[in-house]
């Protein structure tokens, strides 16, 4: 029972960590063509 629960939290945890590497390189990606993200959107200025 108890590997049923660890093997949610770590895809919880694997599925959360995916979303901030993403929006880290969003936003990298943004600041390189010059823009400024507000609230998850690019923009440029």
């Amino acid at each position: 029972m108890f590997g049923l629960i660890r093997t949610a939290i770590l895809i919880c945890v694997a599925f959360v960590g995916g979303l901030l590497f993403e929006r880290s390189q969003a936003a990298d990606a943004c600041a390189g063509s010059g823009g400024v993200m507000r609230d998850g959107i690019c923009w440029n200025e």
